[in-house]
């Protein structure tokens, strides 16, 4: 298990810190993440690896010379926030564009989406190219559903790769697609990992079983199956990798080259994996192909994890090129890495931060404010007592980040609330501040919607009119919708959406039948908290629980249940607010 950490919360940051502080020669910390200590002296692409932490040396271990130019780091299994990657992205970026890279998973499809929009907004060129290699997560047909495992390193070395040679944006990303098309992964669990802080793992397995088919979250395999030798394993392994050969990949007479990536996940020893790679090798080499430059060892792990992926790479002379190619980064170094020009860069690269300037505010906007910043601290209060919980739900089918998550997102929208209500804000900006300061720190996909989503009501409500009972039905439909737009996830399936439409849905109906606001608000939540209980017999259709839908059926969806407590919490103060101006109009 994880044992060394100071605040569990703080491990992520105090991790960053120290890796920084050790490999000084070659990375340096900016805000949201690390890149290389020497900036390019002539514009190069900027290619930017990214995601949660706990999966070193993914993912600011690669950065260098040959490899990544930053790396944009979330908290433990949470993809990072559309901030983090602007800001590591101005710090890296040296002229020629920014190419963001990551595993497919929708918190960093949505925040790398977002950087990628304000960078474009300021006339820096930014393209975005997922890792899909696992091929247990979607059938062939749907493998641009696939999340991105231990193929990422394969992909990223040959972006990195090409970037150094002096390629441009679009040939930069046009080899990060074809690496990932042409990569597939296979992978399987022994036992869970333990977050920092925890006293048990995210998943346990029956005895002498394994988990098939795993994520790098946390995530259980997709089935249990009997614990195999080690001979046994490899021959599953190659025999399930093999089998997805990209079309016209196959070995011919003169053989095929492929690239071979035996990976660790965090707690399964050198030895064992030289074990098993005396398996791997050889039915590899007896399918008729070269293995070029093979890797054993820890490159994309899961924290504590035990177990083991298997990656293939089917090579063409482009690729085998870049995969070869020399790299200097902390974690991994190949061949002579020749003297380039290169500055020292002090400054985080960010740019002046741009004042937002404060939108006239009324009295009452601003009494209205307090109650805002009265309920958030209810949902913060309410979330910190959930927060093992929401863990607990999350663990069975996905990373088991989403109590803590909504923890710090919801302490950090507080904070931003009240500081912006001792700026003098009126209720919208308020609103808006803590949905920017929680898309932030927490990161992920429910970082990101819940965010956007208090955003968008803070907008609907603005700095001047306290809200009426329809005003507050306003600012939830606006809340909603931004989430929707976001998100994409529809009613069924089985994410915050199940319970937010109805909450929304029931609060507009008991308004327009001119029931009071406390009235609306009770029957709001009471739709919430029962849509929330019945996800439990839905199979997840979106999110990282979707590969293992099976696993998910029983249990209540973690944000549907988390969205159903917030709203319940945020009820009292603002009712009491709209109240009192319902009474005195």
């Amino acid at each position: 298990m994880t044992r060394l950490s100071n605040d569990p919360a703080d491990f992520a940051d105090e991790a960053l810190a120290g890796f920084c502080d050790l490999h000084a020669g070659l990375v340096r910390q900016v805000p949201g993440g690390a890149v290389r200590r020497r900036r390019p002296a002539e514009p190069k692409v900027a290619v930017l690896a990214g995601g949660g932490s706990g999966h070193y040396p993914a993912f600011a271990g690669i950065i260098g010379t040959g490899f990544a130019d930053g790396a944009v780091v979330g908290n433990i299994f949470t993809s990072p926030s559309a901030q983090q990657a602007y800001t590591v992205a101005r710090a890296a970026e040296s002229g020629a564009g920014v190419v963001f890279t990551y595993g497919n998973y929708a918190g960093d499809v949505m925040n790398f989406g977002l950087a990628s929009e304000r960078l474009t907004a300021e006339g820096i060129r930014a393209e975005n190219v997922l890792v899909t290699d696992d091929i247990a997560s979607a059938p062939v047909a749907e493998s641009e559903r696939r999340r991105g495992i231990a193929g990422d390193f394969v992909v990223f070395k040959a972006m990195g790769a090409a970037a150094e040679a002096g390629m441009d944006l679009d040939e930069v990303v046009r080899v990060g697609r074809k690496a990932n098309e042409r990569t597939r992964t296979l992978g399987t669990a022994f036992s869970g990992c333990t977050f920092p802080g925890a006293d048990a793992p995210l998943f346990t397995l029956p005895e002498g079983h394994m988990g098939l088919g795993l994520g790098i979250h946390g995530e259980p395999g997709l089935r249990d199956v009997p614990l195999p030798t080690a001979a046994e394993l490899g021959r599953m392994l190659v025999e399930g990798v093999l089998a997805e050969a990209p079309e016209g990949a196959a070995p011919d007479r003169a053989g095929a080259r492929i690239a071979v990536v035996l990976n660790g996940l965090g707690s399964t020893k050198h030895e064992e994996l030289f074990v098993l790679w005396a398996t791997v090798a050889p039915l590899l080499r007896e399918a008729g192909y070269e293995i070029v430059a093979p890797e054993v060892g820890e490159l994309v792990t899961s924290l504590d994890m035990a177990g083991v992926s298997l990656t293939v790479t089917w090579l063409d002379d482009e690729l085998e090129e870049l995969w070869l190619a020399p790299a200097e980064t902390p974690a991994f170094r190949r061949g002579s890495v020749a003297a380039g020009s290169a500055v020292e860069s002090a400054d985080d690269g960010a740019g002046p931060a741009a004042a937002e300037e404060a939108t006239p505010s009324s009295e009452g906007s601003r009494e209205y404010a307090a109650a805002c910043v009265e309920a958030l601290g209810a949902a913060s209060a309410r979330l910190v007592e959930l927060e093992a919980q929401l863990g607990a739900l999350d663990a069975v089918a996905g990373d088991g980040d989403h109590g803590r998550g909504m923890v710090r997102g919801a302490g950090a929208a507080l904070l931003a609330a009240r500081e912006a209500l001792e700026a003098g804000r009126g209720a919208g900006s308020v609103l808006a501040a803590a949905g920017d300061a929680w898309a932030d720190r927490a990161g992920g996909t429910s970082g990101v919607l819940w965010g956007a989503g208090l955003r968008a009501w803070g907008e609907a409500i603005g700095d001047l009119e306290v809200p009426d009972a329809a005003g507050v039905s306003a600012g939830v439909a606006a809340f909603s919708a931004r989430i929707a737009a976001l998100g994409g996830a529809q009613p069924g399936d089985k994410t915050l959406v199940d319970a937010l439409v109805p909450f929304e849905t029931e609060l507009q109906r008991a308004v327009v039948r001119g029931a009071s606001l406390a009235d609306a608000w009770a029957d709001a939540c009471g739709a919430a908290e029962s849509a929330a209980a019945a996800t439990a017999g839905l199979r997840p259709l979106k999110g990282r629980a979707r590969p293992l839908a099976e696993k998910s059926v029983g249990t209540p969806d973690p944000g549907a249940t988390s969205l159903a407590a917030v709203f319940a919490a945020l009820g009292p103060a603002l009712i009491a607010a709209a109240n009192y101006e319902e009474v005195s109009a």
